[in-house]
């Protein structure tokens, strides 16, 4: 009992606990997307989430992102009502005919440079609704995709990350035009 004791006592407490390790990491990642958002947008960034037909998995995530765990807004991330104030559109699920409408009119209704991201496996091929009679299948076969964040549903860290290679990719594109 003393052995157990004196290693208690003479152990220094330099281990990190997991949940220490993801804060940083999300921290880290928070500010390299401020950083990208405040290059390409002049400052924040603004998101349209569209839930064309999903299970509310992948709403659940990303309503996770505006928690105070994660908290995107501190990071210039924030989610709007409307398409006319959008920079970038998520679209979650297979898009269900109902839907359908919803979809193009909130894509025709952002300004331009539009960006669409498919949230989820359903969004991307259909997930386990594809082929039914009720869903159109993929986002990309009603408007145009140009990103994709794949997951059933995808972790908020995954959505938060995925957002970031995402600025960088519009800032490559944006640095290969003449």
């Amino acid at each position: 009992m003393y052995r157990m004791l004196k290693k208690i006592l003479t152990t220094p407490l330099v281990v990190r606990s997991e949940q220490e390790i993801r804060a940083t990491d999300v921290e880290a990642v928070g500010m390299a997307v401020k950083e990208k958002a405040k290059k390409i947008f002049g400052g924040s960034i603004a998101i349209r989430e569209v839930a064309a037909g999903s299970s509310n998995a992948e709403e659940q995530e990303l309503t996770a992102l505006t928690n105070a765990y994660y908290d995107v807004e501190r990071f210039g991330v924030h989610f709007v009502a409307s398409p006319r104030h959008a920079d970038m559109l998520f679209v979650t699920g297979p898009v269900s005919r109902n839907m359908a409408d919803g979809v193009r009119h909130s894509y025709e209704a952002m300004p331009t440079p539009k960006w669409v991201v498919a949230v989820g496996d359903g969004a991307i091929d259909g997930g386990i609704y594809r082929d039914s009679y009720a869903v159109y299948n993929r986002v990309e076969d009603l408007i145009p995709v140009d990103f994709k964040i794949p997951g059933d549903p995808p972790s908020p860290m995954t959505i938060l990350k995925s957002l970031l290679e995402i600025l960088d990719e519009i800032d490559a594109r944006r640095a290969d035009r003449p």
